[in-house]
Order: C-alpha cells, then sequence, then structure tokens
C-alpha cells in the first residue's frame, strides 16, 4: 500500500520546491507565479529506513527494495477556492484522494517573492486554507443531511448516522475542521464516504530562512501554538509540525555523490536532512508501520497500519497470501540484528509462529505461509 500525502499551500510558499527535494521520480516546476502548478504533479519517493539497509548487510540479496510514498504537488490555494475562484474547484477534487495533507507554510520575509496576502502571518495563511476546505466539507455535509433526514423516516437505524452529520455541520459552521471534533471509529463511518477534507490529518511544513532552520522564530512559534490548540480540542495528536528551510533542503536532495551530500549538511550542522524527517512524521501522523520480508534473491520494507494482523500484512504483499494465509514466521528486527540469520534465530528459539489474530509490529521480519 503506497501512503499519497498531498503538498498544499497558498501560492509561492515552497510546494513545488519541496516536491522538487523529495520526489526521485518527477520534477515539478518551481516558478515565482501563481498557478504555476496546474495539473498535480505525482512523485514516488523512498521511505527512508536504516532498518532495511542493515538487514541487507546480513542477507546481501542482490535487490534492495524499501517501502514508498507516493508525493502529489497540488496547485495553490487561494481565497475563495471553495467557490471555485483560481483553480479551486480542480484542488478540491485533488487534494479528496489523498490520506494526509503537507501543508506548505511561508514563515520567513522576503520582499522579492510574490505575496498576495500582505505581511507574513503563517497562522492567518493556514486559516485561509482551513477555511475553504471547512466551507467544501460543509457544502457535503449538507448535501447528506438533506438525503439523510428523508431516508430517516423511513429507516430508524439512520437517526444515529443523521445525528453524527449534524454535530458534523455544527462543528463546521463554527469554523473548525471535522479532525479536531475527536470523532469515535463508529461515528466516522457515518461521513467515510464523503472523504472530508477536514478530517485529513495534517502535516505543518514550516518554511524558514537559513538563521532560523535549528531553531524556528516568531512565525513557527505562533504556527506551532495555533497546531497545539488543534490537537487539545481533537483530543490526541491530528496535526504536526516540522520546520525545514526548502530551498537547502532541495540543494541536498539534487546531489547525486553521497560524500557531498554529507559535507555540505556538515556544512549546516545538520545530522540528517530535514525530509528524511518529514517522511517519518508523515508516518507517524497516519499511525503507520513497517514490516520486513528478508531472503536471498532481496530484502524489502512494507507499509501497514498499527493494529493491523498477520493475514493483512500478508495481504500487502499479494491478495492470495492473505486468502490462503496458514501461518507467519516472525523474527523481530533486533532479534535478527543480534543473531545475524533466520537459521541462527530459529536455533535460539527467535523465530515465532503466529496465526490470524497476531498483531504485526513494526520492524518484524515475517516469512508468510499460504495456500491457494
Amino acid at each position: 500500500m503506497a501512503l499519497q500525502a498531498g503538498i498544499v499551500g497558498l501560492p509561492n510558499v515552497g510546494k513545488s520546491t519541496l516536491f522538487n527535494a523529495v520526489s526521485s521520480s518527477a520534477k515539478a516546476q518551481a516558478s515565482n507565479y501563481q498557478f504555476c502548478t496546474i495539473d498535480p504533479n505525482v512523485g514516488l519517493v523512498d521511505v527512508p529506513d536504516p532498518r532495511l539497509y542493515r538487514l541487507a548487510e546480513l542477507m546481501k540479496p542482490p535487490k534492495i527494495i524499501p517501502t514508498q510514498i507516493e508525493i502529489v504537488d497540488i496547485a495553490g490555494l487561494v481565497r475563495g477556492a471553495s467557490k471555485g475562484e483560481g483553480l479551486g474547484n480542480k484542488f478540491l477534487a485533488n487534494i479528496r484522494e489523498v490520506d494526509a495533507i503537507m501543508h506548505v507554510v511561508r514563515c520567513f520575509e522576503d520582499e522579492n517573492i510574490l505575496r498576495d496576502e500582505g505581511a507574513i502571518n503563517p497562522v492567518a495563511d493556514k486559516e485561509i486554507i482551513d477555511t475553504e476546505l471547512q466551507l467544501k466539507d460543509l457544502e457535503s455535509v449538507e448535501k447528506k443531511i438533506s438525503k439523510t433526514e428523508k431516508q430517516a423516516r423511513i429507516d430508524p437505524k439512520l437517526k444515529a448516522e443523521l445525528d453524527v452529520l449534524v454535530r458534523c455541520k455544527a462543528h463546521l459552521e463554527k469554523g473548525k475542521s471535522i479532525r479536531e471534533l475527536g470523532l469515535t471509529k463508529e461515528e466516522n463511518a457515518a461521513i467515510a464516504d464523503l472523504f472530508l477534507l477536514t478530517d485529513k490529518p495534517v502535516l505543518y511544513v514550516a518554511n524558514v530562512d537559513e538563521a532560523s532552520m535549528h531553531t524556528g522564530n516568531k512565525f513557527t512559534e505562533a504556527l506551532q501554538q495555533a497546531i497545539k490548540e488543534d490537537n487539545l480540542h481533537a483530543g490526541h495528536t491530528v496535526e504536526e509540525m516540522i520546520i525545514m528551510n526548502i530551498s537547502i533542503e532541495a540543494q541536498i536532495a539534487s546531489m547525486g555523490n553521497p560524500a557531498d551530500k554529507q559535507l555540505f549538511m556538515n556544512e549546516y550542522k545538520m545530522e540528517e536532512p530535514a525530509l528524511d524527517r518529514l517522511i517519518h512524521s508523515a508516518y507517524h501522523l497516519l499511525d503507520l508501520y513497517t514490516f520486513f520480508t528478508a531472503g536471498e534473491q532481496e530484502v524489502r520494507a512494507w507499509t501497514i497500519h498499527q493494529g493491523w494482523k498477520a493475514p493483512q500484512a500478508a495481504g500487502v504483499i499479494h491478495t492470495d497470501f492473505e486468502k490462503g494465509f496458514i501461518k507467519a514466521e516472525v523474527i523481530s528486527y533486533d532479534d535478527y540484528v543480534q543473531y545475524g540469520s533466520e537459521a541462527v534465530c530459529r536455533e535460539a528459539g527467535k523465530l515465532r509462529i503466529e496465526g490470524k489474530e497476531y498483531v504485526v509490529k513494526d520492524g518484524d521480519v515475517i516469512h508468510f505461509r499460504f495456500n491457494v
């Protein structure tokens, strides 16, 4: 399963530059004018995971395959997008399809970069996009309420669904996003078919100047406070923030020589590219885990949701694996690295036979047995 994250933001905040930096398979045009990105650019990005390469050192397979996420660079949003302003309708249709939102917010001053909204104000920028998405969601919820009200007169079972929709409507009318409402899993089922824009988790990318890339600044502090308040209303983490200088990250990503890349990062006192932290933060926000398969031909990483059981994880590899699941042979990553091979882990009693109810853990090395 490939996680799909959409990069959004107001015009000229660094969206396409960020896309260029993270994408290994596509290059987006980055220019200083509005609507430079019209159709969404899509690129597949390898998820950095040192554990995969440590396993490969032990196995020495001809192929090493990381798991990937799909990054979508979506056109810049403007005020009034929910009513079709700018490329609003196209933007909103594209964002509806993604699993998570990477919202790029400008947190630096530069008079040479165009800005229609006046003085730099990342919280106001956040609210512009929040409002447009809320208005579009309100339209979707009101349409379903109208339909469900009629059906509920005939089928009383729909009353609970109608109650959830009415709560969502009231919440949106207060200028709040659905992810802050704290709906239960059962309540979420009432709105699942709407794919509401404000129900998606958001990772804010605070694009700062060079002087602020390690410490942040007054703009990032204000944005962080706004995010903290949203999470407080939700009762759990639905939004996170990462600080980076996107221009510097793009330069690092463009370097093919690892030694040159390391020298460049040393110059800026960076232990790792901020892009790695960006991808890890997206995983954390979406409650994702990684498990591994390791054999003579390849070592590979796979993405699953936290809480998935062994047959579901097997289905990520192939649907036949899930249908014909018999058992899973599981070794924890730490045990695999400590003992050096599957054979030695088996001899040491570190290989476990797990059934259909086993909940896969992050870092598990698994061999599935199945029969179709």
